[in-house]
């Protein structure tokens, strides 16, 4: 088998169809997600952001089309094969679906004691070193999932996704739940790593505000198919009518006005009782 070129996507979904019963979810859909950048995923109730990234990573079987990594056809791939890409791959969950009867710490080895044969010392202080890298305060190791803030808890899942050192990373709405102040240092925590570690990321969110502040592309789902992927600034101007209710709205202007890296929160006074960030 040849190797890619170079400037080949990373992930390369081609005519992918899935199909439940009558319902049609993605027909003939076709993505690619190019190296080295943060691509956001949107769209919305029902278009089915998640069953893509399911089949994406495998969990979901598609009724028919292709899924590549890196060149490769992932239906094709034996198990062992099949289990090193898996290992250029890293996932945050949308709660951080961390183990509640496991430390932080013990949390961020699971990855590395299911593929790697790393002495139980070595595996801690590496895992103490993803820990580092997302933020966290070293007491937080010894905690458990329960003991941390939400956000917290999002930097934990995210230490996780990065134990194995992964060339791709998926996350699922890793700002929602989160006040501004948190989403934003969330934002540029991922900017920070990404240029650190020469990560691709694809992000499925709703947050306007994350779209604008971290994506160098966003791909709008809608009618079974992308409608558009292209710059943000590009896309917002786009003329489908769920693209111009979302970014047309009171929050689709306050983040565009906001690209620039400042966030404009206080131009709408928030909910009362209310310290979660719009979703």
């Amino acid at each position: 088998m040849n190797a890619p070129a170079a400037d080949a996507p990373v992930i390369e979904v081609d005519q992918l169809v899935n199909q439940f019963g009558k319902q049609l979810v993605h027909d003939h859909l076709d993505l690619a997600v190019r190296r080295g950048e943060i691509l956001g995923l949107i769209g919305g109730s029902g278009s089915g952001k998640s069953v893509l990234v399911r089949s994406i990573l495998g969990l979901q079987k598609p009724t028919s089309g292709r899924v590549r990594w890196f060149g490769q056809d992932v239906a094709e791939l034996d198990d062992a094969a099949r289990q090193r890409l898996e290992q250029r791959i890293g996932v945050l969950f949308q709660a951080g679906a961390l183990f509640s009867s496991l430390t932080v710490l013990e949390n961020v080895q699971v990855p590395l004691k299911e593929y790697t044969t790393l002495d139980a010392d070595f595996s801690a202080a590496l895992a103490r070193l993803k820990l580092q890298l997302t933020g966290l305060a070293e007491d937080a190791a010894a905690k458990y999932p329960e003991q941390l803030s939400g956000g917290m808890r999002k930097r934990a899942g995210l230490a996780r996704a990065l134990a194995l050192d992964p060339e791709v990373i998926f996350l699922d709405e890793p700002t929602s739940g989160l006040d501004p102040i948190g989403a934003d240092a969330f934002d540029a925590l991922l900017k920070t790593l990404h240029r650190a570690l020469n990560l691709t990321v694809v992000l499925v969110t709703h947050d306007l505000d994350t779209i604008f502040a971290v994506c160098d592309r966003v791909a709008v789902l809608g009618d079974g198919k992308v409608i558009v992927v292209d710059t943000p600034d590009v896309v917002s101007m786009h003329e489908h009518p769920w693209i111009r209710k979302t970014f047309g709205g009171t929050r689709g202007k306050r983040a565009e006005q906001a690209s620039d890296g400042t966030r404009r929160e206080s131009a709408e006074p928030a909910a009362p009782n209310n310290d979660s960030r719009p979703t």
